[in-house]
């Protein structure tokens, strides 16, 4: 299982979240460069509750000093990325694909053969890096999503 990776900073491993998680994981959503402009609407008042990460697979990467540096979460029926999000300062020091290789660990642990993802749009390039494969597009939504999402899927190969 890959879980952990150590870097420039330190090391890195997941765990599952937890209820006390849920400000943490509510900021790194509400604070994301991801969602400025264009995008904010759908994050401003957004919220990341106890009771969300106790109904679902919510695991977290944090530092040696248990910072919170990025999460998912992984709906199993139907299967697909709810969210997944990486601290703008941890970016590009390889949490996003610690991250995603673990939740295919997940997935298969699970049973599960694919694992849909509709993507914010800026964070298709980074879903294709990791194996994802565009499938169509989900129309937008107004007024909660106001642009169309590309939708993908993660094949969850048979592991080592």
């Amino acid at each position: 299982m890959r879980s952990s990776i150590t870097g420039r900073s330190g090391g890195v491993r997941i765990r599952r979240a937890t209820a006390r998680d849920a400000k943490r994981l509510t900021r790194l959503v509400t604070r994301s460069r991801a969602y400025e402009g264009p995008y904010a609407p759908m994050a401003e008042g957004y919220k990341v509750g106890p009771d969300y990460i106790e109904a679902h697979e919510v695991h977290v990467a944090v530092d040696d000093d248990g910072r919170v540096l990025g999460f998912y979460a992984l709906v199993l029926s139907p299967p697909e990325i709810d969210l997944m999000f990486v601290a703008d300062d941890a970016q590009g020091r390889g949490v996003g694909r610690l991250l995603v290789g673990h939740l295919l660990d997940e997935a298969r642990g699970a049973g599960l053969t694919a694992v849909r993802v509709v993507a914010h749009p800026p964070a298709e390039g980074f879903y294709r890096s990791v194996g994802a494969e565009r499938t169509g597009t989900v129309a937008a939504r107004p007024p909660a999503v106001m642009w169309d999402r590309p939708e993908l899927t993660l094949t969850v190969d048979g592991g080592p």
